[in-house]
C-alpha cells in the first residue's frame, strides 16, 4: 500500500489512482528567466524520487512538466514585473533566447542531480490555443468576466475558494512570494487574470491574437491546460513547492474544476522550502546558490541530492556549508563502501535476502516517500551477513529510486583536450580577467555563464584560473 500526504485533505492517505496500475502526474516546472537555485531543485529532487518510487512499486507513470516562458509576473498574484522581460533586459537578449538558454541550463542541472526528465515537457508558448479554449469556456459558463480589457476569473462564483485545509486568507498569504498590489479592474480581490490584453507592459515581447484582442495569458491558466492536454480531465498527483499552494494551485483548481465540472486532481504533493540562516532561499532576495556554483567550489551535485534525501520532503531543510560538508563526508563513505562490494569474492545471490530487503525498502518509500528510512535500509544491506553479489544487486535496485550513483566508478579525467576547445576557453578566461580588472563584473559573470553552458567549469584559485570539462 503506497501512502502519501495529501495537502488537499491534510492527511497521509493510501494512494489510489484513477485508473488501476497507472499514474498521471504533473509537476509545476520552472519559469526560465534565470538559473534554478538549489532550493528550487530540492523540490525537483523530491518529485523525482516520488515518480521513481511509484515506478519501483509497479505503477506505470506518465509525468508532465510545463516550462513557463510567458505570463509569470514577479508576484504570483498577477502584479509586479514580468519575469521573462526582466531576464531579457538583464542580459540584453530576446525573451525566447533567455527561455532557451535557461531551459537548457535547468535540464543540465537536473542531469547533474540525476533527476529524470519527465515524459512530457511543454513550454507555455506552445499552448496558446488551449488557453484560449479554456478561457472561452469559463466565460460561457459565467466563471469569468472582461474588465479593463483583461479577462478575469470570478472567484465569487465558487462555493469554496480556499480548498487547501480550509485555511483562512491570512494564513494562506504565507505562500505569496511578493507583496500584492491592488488591481482596480477586479470585482473581488481574489480574482485573477486569465488573459491580459492591457497591462502596464505595453511592450510585452510575446503577444497573440485572441477573441478579446492581442495579448498574452496569465500564469495560472497554463498548468491547467497543459495538464489536461496530456493527462486528460482526471489527474492523480499534482506536485510543486509549498509556495505554490496559494495562490497558484488554489487558482488552478478553481479554473480547472469550473471548466470541466468535476474534481480534477485527487492528490497534491508539496515540498517544503530550503532555508539558509537568513530564511527561505529566493531569487528576489538575491540569496541563491546554483548547482554550477557548487561544482565550481568542488562539490559533487549528488552529495547535495544525498543531503536532501537525508531529510523528509515535508520538513523545511536548513542549508549551510557545514551541513553540506557533513553530507559530503557521509556520501563519500557510503559510495566507497558500496564500491568495495564489487571487489574480490562475490558469492551467489541470496534470493530470500533480496526479497527481504526489497520489502523493507518498499515499505520505506511507500510510507510517504520516507527517504531517510530508505537510506537506513541501504546501510543495513551493506552491513548485513549476506554475499557481496546479493548486496550489489540490492544496491543497484535501490539506486534506481535514490539516484546516488552508489556503484558508479570514479570517472577518470580525460588525458587529452581538444586543442580548439582549449584555445577558446583560454581566450574566454583572458577576456574575463580583463573584465574583472575593469570592474565590469556583469561581463565577467556572463563569460563564466557562457562557459558553464558549454560544460566548462572555471575555478579561481591562488595559482590562477583552472578549468575542466564536465560534459
Amino acid at each position: 500500500m503506497f501512502k502519501i500526504y495529501n495537502t488537499l485533505t491534510g492527511k497521509v492517505e493510501e494512494f489510489v489512482p484513477h485508473r488501476e496500475g497507472k499514474v498521471s502526474m504533473y509537476t509545476c516546472g520552472p519559469t526560465v528567466y534565470h538559473y534554478a537555485h538549489i532550493g528550487n531543485l530540492r523540490s525537483y529532487i523530491c518529485e523525482d524520487v516520488l515518480e521513481k518510487s511509484l515506478r519501483y512499486v509497479g505503477y506505470d507513470v506518465k509525468r508532465v512538466m510545463n516550462i513557463t516562458d510567458v505570463g509569470h509576473l514577479s508576484s504570483d498574484a498577477d502584479t509586479g514585473e514580468d519575469k521573462m522581460l526582466k531576464g531579457a533586459r538583464r542580459e540584453h537578449k530576446s525573451v525566447m533566447e533567455i527561455a532557451d538558454y535557461y531551459t537548457k541550463a535547468f535540464f543540465g542541472d537536473c542531469a547533474a542531480l540525476n533527476i529524470k526528465t519527465p515524459d512530457v515537457v511543454e513550454p507555455a508558448t506552445n499552448c496558446i490555443p488551449e488557453f484560449i479554449k479554456m478561457i472561452e469556456g469559463l466565460l460561457e459558463k459565467g466563471y469569468a468576466y472582461k474588465a479593463g480589457e483583461n479577462i478575469y476569473f470570478d472567484t465569487s462564483k465558487l462555493s469554496e475558494y480556499y480548498v487547501f485545509g480550509n485555511q483562512n486568507e491570512d494564513e494562506l498569504k504565507v505562500g505569496v512570494r511578493d507583496d500584492v498590489e491592488e488591481d482596480t479592474n477586479k470585482r473581488n480581490k481574489n480574482d485573477f487574470v486569465l488573459w491580459f490584453t492591457r497591462s502596464k507592459f505595453e511592450k510585452q515581447a510575446l503577444k497573440w491574437n485572441s477573441p478579446w484582442g492581442v495579448g498574452y495569458p496569465g500564469w495560472h491558466i497554463e498548468c491547467s491546460c497543459i495538464g489536461m492536454k496530456h493527462l486528460g480531465e482526471y489527474m492523480d498527483i499534482h506536485c510543486g513547492g509549498v509556495d505554490n499552494i496559494f495562490p497558484h494551485h488554489t487558482n488552478e483548481i478553481a479554473q480547472s474544476e469550473s471548466f470541466i465540472g468535476h474534481k480534477w486532481c485527487n492528490y497534491w504533493f508539496h515540498v517544503h522550502h530550503l532555508n539558509d540562516r537568513s530564511g527561505k532561499m529566493s531569487k528576489s532576495k538575491g540569496n541563491i546558490l546554483t548547482v554550477t556554483v557548487l561544482k565550481e567550489q568542488g562539490y559533487n551535485p549528488l552529495a547535495y541530492r544525498f543531503f536532501c534525501l537525508q531529510s523528509h520532503y515535508r520538513k523545511p531543510l536548513e542549508f549551510s556549508y557545514d551541513a553540506l560538508d557533513n553530507a559530503v563526508s557521509a556520501y563519500d563513505k557510503l559510495r566507497k563502501s558500496a564500491l568495495r562490494l564489487t571487489e574480490g569474492e562475490q558469492g551467489s545471490v541470496d534470493e530470500a535476502a533480496v526479497r527481504e530487503y526489497k520489502d523493507k525498502f518498499i515499505a520505506a518509500i511507500s510510507n510517504d516517500v520516507n527517504t531517510s528510512s530508505a537510506l537506513t535500509v541501504v546501510y543495513e544491506v551493506i552491513k548485513a551477513d549476506i554475499s557481496n553479489s546479493t548486496k550489489v544487486e540490492l544496491l543497484k535496485s535501490f539506486d534506481y529510486v535514490l539516484g546516488l550513483d552508489l556503484l558508479k566508478p570514479e570517472e577518470e579525467k580525460e588525458e587529452s583536450i581538444d586543442e580548439e576547445l582549449k584555445a577558446y576557453v583560454e581566450e574566454m578566461i583572458a577576456k574575463r580577467a580583463e573584465a574583472k580588472k575593469a570592474k565590469d563584473f556583469a561581463l565577467a559573470d556572463s563569460i563564466r555563464d557562457e562557459l558553464a553552458s558549454k560544460g566548462i567549469v572555471i575555478k579561481d584559485t591562488r595559482e590562477g584560473v583552472v578549468w575542466e570539462k564536465t560534459k
